[in-house]
């Protein structure tokens, strides 16, 4: 047995003497040439099957030509073979025999490669069991079919994959090994269901009948000896129809060739288990085909059959008229013979029969390269022209017989590529995929953590096209999320409209998680200043009407929701002041400073009352200040220089009361106070203001800004510059302190102006 691979001298050694070895008698030659190319490399070699490298070559090209494929796809089954002891497979073939045969050898050793990668991980499954392995292996199948699909640009894999499974069957049965359960259901489940929609039938029977026998072994023999009982009989009968048939058919003057046409062991079972019958129900036990040499002849055929012998209703089908999705054509009846028992008849011009027999094979043609290169074929674009109609068709029955896509139209097929995950699974991207997109397919994590990707084990940007057959493998960051630039199409990172739907999702997640952050704050501080610190937050969103305490933040974080609200559900309802009363009070009580509350606003001459800080000026120790008395909620403490007051103490002086600070004001308490900032607007201002704040250690609770630009009417007094006007709302302890804060502030560059409001 050979050992390693040939040295690329001896390799180009053999190319050379191919090449000065030019065969001159065509397809023969074509064929010949390439066994004598892959027979020292392949000679004492064995496949993973076990079976011998260069018989499996051989038998590949056997049914190829059984099928009426071309000698180039026959020469194709040996180079694709060889391929596995070659350093540089695509660059020696395409020197020897050409760009085409390289093409074929690296797309069929691909797929061969992935499928058995994918096998492994079949078997891996049918050992753990269980339901979940059942449905893991039912997507396995799924994904060899749409590996198939991938790879049925060059319908020439196709083909040849379907030979080799063919082949390797036929190996397990002639020398009696068992055949792997993985192997024989693939070719039941996805190689046989191909080979019928391309309506190349030697190979689909075949395919059955061998993938039946390993399967279920017992259900075989039983079936088989059964037939075999009776087979001499049987054949007798059919021989014996099939010439009367033929014989009076010829007499009305109708060319007919009658042929008994053998019912295979795997058809008959299928029919026995769907239709619940015995053998001897079985109606195309015995069959018959005719086979004529135009259309009309088939009908003529039939209205004879229908004189001769009693038709069985309902057993009629015009496959001439409605042609099979794969393009099967042929009349089918069933009739009771001579001695009463049924027989099916297939009725069939040459032309059928030839597209029953072989299908996509019969219409395979290559425009051979002839004197030129090696014999080989030309570029894939000459093989294009030739058979683009059949082509065609061909994609069609792929394109149906992959069920996802059964009610699409052939731009669906244009508008999908698969590749592969390093683990051989397959994956459905749109045309002109990315990287990034096959990310996100796979997993929207993987897609968000997503920084490079390599195609077939090379680097490539994010923004790479990828295309059919190729191998991608995402290098992720363990944490992370997309870039904005994806979304820009003209990058052209993103093609998926799904892919870009996700990144969208990503980025209107991080702003609604900071908008319920903001409102989350907001609304604690607000429970801080009202004592109420306890207060469960779902339960307070609950009581406001929102479904939960997020929904409440959002709102709040847009400024779409007033916190007014949330103080009137905390505050509770005070019993509303007799105004007559309090101006009684105010004129007959006097001041007690035994009566001062410990901190907070003292009523003079009323004790305990409900006082409130007015908005407009927001009053704090040690500002002067005088109270108002409102119409149901308690005295509003304003600063005697606020406008506010000064004009209802004008309106209304019966309501004005005096008040005071506490002398003792509470611990920790403090006031919202609010600061002007005017400006010459640039970058960086608000940083700047918010440091000043941040060395005070004043919280800020609100910031408001406007920008004008110079001449706006807005700011007329204005020569240049733009103008930035900024209201903060800060907590201080002792307006005093503002003071200094205002200096700091009109320090900053820029500004003109900082005062309190």
């Amino acid at each position: 047995m050979k050992t390693g691979l040939p040295s690329p001298g001896e390799q180009a050694a053999t190319i050379v003497a191919l090449a000065d070895k030019e065969l001159q008698d065509g397809g023969a030659g074509q064929v010949a040439r390439a066994r004598a190319f892959a027979e020292p490399l392949l000679s004492g070699q064995a496949l993973d099957t076990g079976e011998d490298a260069l018989a499996h070559a051989d038998g590949v090209a056997a049914i190829l030509g059984g099928v009426g494929a071309a000698p180039a796809m026959q020469a194709a089954s040996y180079l694709v073979y060889a391929g596995d002891y070659l350093n540089k497979p695509e660059e020696i073939v395409a020197k020897a025999f050409g760009e085409s045969y390289a093409s074929l050898v690296t797309h069929t050793r691909k797929l061969v490669q992935i499928q058995r990668a994918a096998r492994e991980g079949e078997a891996l499954l049918s050992e753990g069991g269980g339901k979940d392995a059942a449905e893991q292996r039912q997507q396995q199948t799924e994904r060899v079919r749409k590996m198939l699909l991938a790879f049925s640009r060059d319908l020439r894999v196709v083909l040849l994959r379907l030979a080799s499974r063919l082949q390797t069957l036929r190996y397990f049965a002639a020398s009696k090994t068992a055949c792997p359960q993985a192997i024989a259901a693939e070719s039941q489940q996805v190689f046989a269901p191909l080979a019928n929609r391309l309506g190349i039938w030697q190979i689909k029977w075949e395919l059955e009948d061998l993938s039946f026998r390993f399967l279920k072994p017992e259900a075989y023999k039983e079936l088989a000896r059964a037939l075999d009982e009776k087979r001499l009989e049987r054949e007798q009968r059919v021989e014996a129809t099939r010439s009367a048939v033929e014989n009076d058919l010829r007499a009305q003057g109708l060319q007919a060739e009658v042929q008994g046409r053998p019912k295979h062991l795997y058809s008959i079972w299928k029919k026995m288990q769907g239709k619940s019958l015995s053998l001897d129900r079985v109606f195309d036990l015995r069959a018959l085909r005719v086979i004529v040499p135009e259309v009309a002849d088939c009908y003529a055929c039939l209205s004879r059959l229908h004189e001769l012998y009693t038709a069985v209703p309902g057993e009629f089908d015009d496959y001439i008229a409605r042609p099979k999705p794969n393009g099967y054509q042929s009349l089918h009846t069933v009739v009771i013979g001579p001695d009463g028992r049924t027989m099916e008849v297939q009725i069939r011009t040459r032309a059928m029969h030839e597209h029953a027999e072989h299908g996509v094979a019969a219409h395979w043609a290559y425009k051979e390269a002839g004197a030129r290169g090696y014999a080989g074929v030309v570029a894939a674009g000459d093989f294009e022209e030739q058979v683009a109609a059949a082509r065609k068709a061909v994609l069609r029955q792929l394109l149906a017989w992959e069920r996802e896509f059964a009610q699409s139209e052939d731009a669906v097929f244009d508008d999908r590529i698969y590749v592969f995950t390093p683990q051989a699974t397959v994956v459905e991207l749109c045309k002109d995929a990315t990287p990034i997109d096959f990310a996100y397919t796979v997993h929207t994590d993987l897609g968000h953590r997503c920084r490079g990707a390599k195609v077939d084990g090379q680097m490539v940007p994010l923004n790479t096209r990828l295309k059919n057959g190729q191998t991608v493998e995402v290098i992720a960051l363990k944490e992370g999320g997309p870039s904005l630039d994806w979304l820009n199409t003209e990058l052209g990172y993103l093609q998926s409209q799904r892919a870009r739907a996700k990144v969208r999702a990503w980025f209107n997640a991080q702003v609604q998680a900071q908008t319920i952050a903001k409102g989350r704050e907001l609304v604690e501080k607000l429970l801080q200043r009202e004592g109420k610190t306890a207060t469960k937050l779902e339960d307070l969103a609950s009581r406001l009407g929102f479904k939960s305490a997020d929904a409440l933040f959002e709102v709040v974080g847009k400024d779409e929701y007033s916190l007014r609200n949330i103080e009137t559900l905390l505050r509770p309802p005070v019993p509303e002041a007799d105004e007559d009363e309090l101006l009684a009070q105010r004129r007959t009580k006097s001041s007690s400073p035994s009566a001062a509350p410990r901190g907070g606003v003292l009523v003079v001459g009323v004790d305990s009352l409900l006082t409130g800080l007015a908005r407009c000026c927001r009053p704090a120790p040690p500002d002067l200040i005088g109270g108002y008395v409102t119409r149901g909620k308690g005295v509003a403490i304003h600063r005697t220089d606020c406008s506010n007051f000064r004009e209802m103490a004008r309106s209304a002086p019966e309501r004005v009361i005096a008040v005071a600070w506490g002398e003792r004001p509470e611990k920790g308490a403090v006031y919202p106070v609010d600061v002007v900032v005017e400006s010459n607007d640039r970058q960086g201002l608000l940083r700047d203001i918010l440091e000043v704040f941040a060395k005070e250690k004043m919280n800020v609770t609100a910031v408001n800004t406007q920008s004008h630009k110079a001449g706006h009417k807005a700011a007329p007094r204005l020569a240049k510059g733009d103008t930035a006007w900024m209201s903060f709302t800060v907590e201080v302890s002792d307006s005093a302190r503002l003071a200094q804060v205002l200096h700091n502030l009109a320090q900053i560059n820029g500004v003109r102006g900082a005062r309190r409001r």
